[in-house]
């Protein structure tokens, strides 16, 4: 028997268990691995082909019949624990045996992720990393081959989106890359790296020339359709809520947050709420904009007021961790204006977390620069702040690093709907004690209407057909949403399915078992309640109302 220091009990079978299962699935998915900090599969890249896919099915379900045998649990947070596991490996068998995204999706072999999570932090010597640069370049031509041996049917949206993407890739390798191996300055290192880099070179530019031939008869669907959106969405989300109760939730919610955006909007113009006032009152808050010089200043500042309010207003411990505001990399710009860069959960190396600032990209018109700034207005940067910093993201994982169990999988198999979740019922706690006031009220209520009627689009557009028409003027009317920004959401909901409901189901999630808990201790400060709910880690919400012993 193992005890943790919260006292939870775990049988000796079960840790013994689980750590054989995760050593097993960094070792078949080495790129999750380096992005997780566990570093010693560096220079691979994932196997691929039906020979490995057969493979990693094999011991996939070799590992369910194995936790399946084992002895009943000794507490409700081993039982969380082995749901978690069994709930990867599931869905893990769903993605090999139903999804089988590799049969149709080009951006699946994209190495890219792969090699930029070796330059984008210093969590081992340069020449370390460029060691295990030079294994994972070597691997590309080989699998660029095979995926295009396996792609059948592929969307006109994914192989488009993948020529853009595998450009990058190649981009990255003569820049990103070029940059490193300078900096180090050892002609070893580079002798070692340039045959390989070279050799990967040309096998993207290879395989970018076989997409563009295929586009012109790239005709398969992207939308999942009824049967296999609700099994994926079961899995990916660990949620009980089937498409058509999602659904609804989706369409009650945005009945509630358009009449509080209307409401708020008529204490800010005066009067009664009317036909344009909220629009209105949005486009007047768009023109206090930052720009390109002034936006890192602004998210300093930002970064320095929503820390100090939660302090003040005793919301939830304030751990201080490293942070530090970087200037986003010109690959990732243009999509948001921030993110928030946490080192992987099972990094071992002292490394702090990165929020992240976006410039534009720099050559982009002056137009769209504009209309950039005017949607990641000042107010706007504010509410991002709290969602990505404090006391979002970089608050909520510095509690979770302080979670204590005799197993990794929380931390492996930590939870986007709660991680989400947590981040967006953040702007959403701030916004209810009165930081930034009615302005940033308006910027928290319009990224709830967006998130809602993104659960909207994933469902609608993936089960019941919805039209490009019907989505852009649900956006730009319902959601007050640009349209440039609309027509990017439309592509999103086709490239992807069930992760645009990933922030609503994460926030319903969190919010109803913030109610529970105050309902259970009526007399616990709102400190008390925020900081019991992070105290287990990033689970499931479900999971999580088991740990809280509701």
């Amino acid at each position: 028997m193992t005890t943790t220091a919260n006292g939870a009990d775990y049988t000796e079978a079960f840790v013994a268990a689980a750590a054989a299962i995760l050593d097993e699935h960094l070792a078949l998915d080495p790129v999750t691995a380096t992005a997780l900090g566990d570093h010693r599969f560096d220079d691979r890249l994932p196997a691929t082909g039906s020979v490995a896919r057969a493979d990693e099915l094999a011991r996939r379900t070799a590992r369910l019949d194995e936790l399946a045998a084992l002895p009943p649990a000794a507490s409700a947070a081993e039982s969380v624990d082995r749901e978690i596991l069994a709930h990867h490996l599931r869905r893990r068998v769903f993605e090999l045996t139903e999804l089988r995204e590799h049969a149709w999706n080009p951006l699946e072999a994209n190495p890219g992720t792969a090699l930029h999570l070796l330059l984008a932090r210093e969590f081992a010597p340069a020449a370390d990393r460029i060691r295990s640069m030079a294994g994972r370049l070597a691997a590309v031509p080989a699998t660029l081959t095979q995926a295009r041996a396996d792609l059948e049917a592929m969307p006109a949206i994914h192989v488009e989106t993948a020529i853009g993407q595998f450009t990058g890739t190649r981009t990255l390798i003569a820049t990103e890359l070029e940059r490193t191996v300078a900096a180090a300055n050892d002609p070893g290192l580079r002798a070692l790296i340039e045959p390989a880099a070279e050799a990967a070179t040309e096998a993207l530019t290879e395989h970018l020339a076989w997409l563009s031939d295929r586009l012109p008869e790239a005709t398969g669907d992207p939308r999942l359709g009824p049967e296999l959106f609700a099994r994926r969405l079961r899995l990916t989300l660990d949620t009980d809520d089937d498409p058509d109760t999602l659904l609804a939730r989706a369409e009650s919610e945005l009945e509630r947050i358009s009449e509080e955006i209307a409401e708020t909007a008529a204490r800010i113009d005066g009067g009664r709420p009317g036909p344009g006032q909220v629009r209105r009152v949005l486009d007047g808050l768009a023109a206090e904009a930052p720009t390109n010089h002034t936006i890192v200043g602004l998210a300093e500042q930002t970064l320095v007021e929503t820390t100090a309010f939660v302090r003040e207003r005793d919301l939830v411990t304030v751990h201080d961790d490293p942070v530090e505001i970087v200037v986003m990399p010109e690959i990732h710009r243009g999509v948001a204006v921030a993110y928030c860069d946490p080192p992987g959960p099972l990094e071992t190396a002292n490394l702090p977390t990165f929020y992240a600032i976006s410039p534009t990209p720099a050559d982009w018109p002056a137009e769209r620069v504009t209309s950039f700034f005017r949607e990641y207005n000042c107010h706007m940067l504010r509410n991002l702040t709290i969602h990505e910093a404090m006391p979002g993201h970089v608050l909520q994982l510095a509690h979770d690093r302080r979670c204590v169990a005799p197993t990794k999988v929380r931390a492996a198999f930590w939870s986007g709907p709660f991680v989400e979740g947590w981040a967006v019922y953040s702007e959403e706690l701030m916004a209810r004690h009165g930081f930034g006031g009615d302005a940033l009220r308006m910027q928290q209520l319009k990224m709830q209407l967006r998130m809602t009627i993104n659960t909207i689009l994933d469902v609608r557009v993936h089960t019941r057909g919805m039209t490009q028409d019907e989505a852009m003027a649900l956006m730009t009317g319902r959601g007050h949403q640009e349209e440039g920004e609309a027509h990017g959401k439309w592509r999103r909901s086709l490239l992807t399915s069930t992760q645009l409901s990933t922030y609503f189901v994460g926030y319903l999630g969190v919010r109803d078992l913030v109610a529970e808990v105050r309902a259970a201790a009526p007399g616990a400060t709102e400190r008390e309640v925020h900081d019991r709910l992070l105290a287990h880690g990033s689970p499931p919400p479900r999971h999580l109302r088991t740990l809280l012993g509701l």
